[in-house]
């Protein structure tokens, strides 16, 4: 698959209207200079050749360097990374935390007003775009409520941590510099909110669906026919079984934030993966957009990975 995902985004990417190179030499550049610097970046080579030398550097972990910095597309990556995969882990960490609970909640109280009330949140969360969402909430709680800080990143001005994950939140609990923990929660909590107002709706309606359908089984009627105590009955004979699709809804999910949440974090300033990735697109850079196209479909693969391990474990019924 990331042999098929490579070719098709190195094909694509050269059919975009517009010339790399003329974005990155001068307005008075003479045609000599604009060939000398094709030939620099090597766009001068064959398509296939262009092709080999990409994808014999990217198994090596080398993306080039990027047109419009000049700057190695690997060490922007390591900058941009941990910032988005923070972003989206707590997130995703949250809404399942809520859908888990809300959605086996609702099931229980199939027609119940509790189950109403999930299922309208669910809908108005699932239904509401991100972008307008997360400008909504900046509006009340930054300039109405001033309970948050300006979105301008993920920390507060004038406040240092020294990096060692990436994770803005680890590297202060491991140094212990608790003021920039303060300042990096404060700038998480509207982009993760936003995310997880958006994710939650999906994660809860397929975990309503899987537990009703658990609860009419025979399995589960039998297990209340015979007594099973309810701490037991709920652990064993409905969340476990309710849970087992869980898995691939989620790293669905996690795959779609890594690569769909551009527009949060260009709404919160947020210097991630996504942002870079659009703005090495719109200057038509090559290099960038490979890596992260190749980047987002690795971290697919080795999620579902995951995930079917995950639903293995929770449904002996796959590994049969």
């Amino acid at each position: 698959m990331l042999i098929g995902v490579s070719i098709l985004v190195f094909a694509l990417v050269r059919v975009l209207p517009g010339d790399p190179i003329r974005t990155i030499v001068p307005e008075t550049a003479t045609e000599a200079d604009i060939q000398a610097a094709r030939e620099r970046h090597g766009l001068d080579k064959p398509i296939v050749a262009q092709y080999w030398i990409f994808i014999t550097k990217a198994v090596r972990g080398d993306f080039g360097r990027s047109f419009q910095t000049g700057r190695a597309v690997t060490s922007e990556m390591a900058e941009r990374i941990p910032p988005t995969l923070e972003l989206t882990t707590y997130s995703l960490v949250i809404a399942l935390l809520l859908a888990v609970g809300f959605g086996l909640l609702a099931a229980t109280r199939a027609g119940r007003m509790a189950d109403h009330v999930t299922r309208v949140i669910s809908l108005v969360g699932t239904s509401l775009p991100e972008f307008w969402l997360g400008i909504l909430l900046i509006f009340f709680f930054y300039y109405l409520w001033e309970l948050a800080p300006p979105p301008s990143g993920r920390l507060d001005p004038g406040i240092v941590l020294q990096s060692i994950t990436g994770f803005s939140v680890i590297d202060a609990l491991i140094t212990g510099n608790w003021g920039a923990l303060a300042s990096a929660v404060r700038h998480l909590f509207l982009p993760v909110t936003t995310l997880v107002v958006v994710i939650t709706g999906p994660l809860m309606r397929s975990v309503r669906a899987s537990a009703l359908d658990v609860l009419d089984s025979n399995a589960y009627v039998c297990a209340v026919a015979h007594g099973v105590p309810d701490a037991r009955r709920w652990r064993s004979y409905l969340a476990r079984p309710a849970l087992a699709s869980l898995p691939t809804l989620a790293a669905l999910m996690y795959g779609y934030l890594l690569g769909g949440a551009i527009m949060i974090e260009y709404v919160f300033s947020w210097q991630g993966f996504g942002q870079w990735a659009l703005r090495g697109l719109l200057l038509r850079d090559y290099p960038v957009i490979q890596a992260f196209v190749l980047v987002v479909a690795t971290f697919y693969v080795l999620i579902f990975l995951i995930a079917d391990i995950v639903h293995a474990l929770l449904d002996p019924r796959v590994r049969l």
